[in-house]
C-alpha cells in the first residue's frame, strides 16, 4: 500500500513540475497579495485570461513588478542604504515575488547582493517564467479548455 502512494505521489509531482503548475500558482498568489483586489476571484479569472492571451499571441507576459517597484522592495531591505543586501535577504526576496520556491538552491558566492544584481536576477527569473508559460506546447483548443476549467473552479469557491 504504501509503495502505491508513493508511486502516486510521484506522478502528482512529476505532473505538476511538467506543467508548472507551483510557479502558476505561486505567480498567482503573489499577484493577490500584491494587488489585494476587492474581489479576487474576478481578479483572478482576469490575470489568467491575460497570461492565456499572453501566451497564444506572444505579447508581453503580465508581470506586477516594474523597476520603480523593484528598487523600493530593494531600498526596503537595505535599511542601513548601503547599497546591498545579504544574500538570506535576496532569496526571501525571491520567493517573496514567487521567483524562487523555499526549497530551491541558490550558489550563495559570499558577497552582498547589489541593486543592479538583484535587478537582474528578478528579471532574469521574470523572463525564464514568462517563456516557460508561453512554450508550454498545448494546442489553443487545450488552452481554451484549460482556462475554462480554472475559470469554472474559481468561481466555485
Amino acid at each position: 500500500m504504501e509503495a502505491s502512494s508513493s508511486s502516486r505521489e510521484l506522478r502528482a509531482r512529476d505532473y505538476l513540475e511538467k506543467h508548472r503548475i507551483m510557479e502558476l500558482l505561486n505567480y498567482l498568489t503573489t499577484h493577490l497579495i500584491f494587488f489585494q483586489p476587492d474581489k479576487p476571484r474576478e481578479y483572478l479569472i482576469s490575470l489568467l485570461e491575460r497570461l492565456r492571451i499572453a501566451k497564444i499571441t506572444g505579447v508581453a507576459f503580465p508581470f506586477f513588478m516594474d523597476h520603480s517597484n523593484i528598487v523600493s522592495m530593494f531600498e526596503m531591505m537595505d535599511t542601513s542604504n548601503k547599497g546591498t543586501i545579504s544574500f538570506v535577504q535576496y532569496k526571501q526576496a525571491l520567493i517573496t515575488l514567487g521567483l524562487c520556491t523555499t526549497d530551491e538552491v541558490l550558489k550563495d558566492d559570499g558577497h552582498v547582493i547589489t541593486l543592479d544584481k538583484f535587478k537582474h536576477e528578478v528579471s532574469r527569473r521574470s523572463q525564464e517564467i514568462c517563456s516557460a508559460f508561453n512554450t508550454l506546447g498545448r494546442t489553443k483548443e487545450k488552452d481554451s479548455e484549460s482556462y475554462q476549467t480554472a475559470t469554472e473552479l474559481l468561481l466555485l469557491h
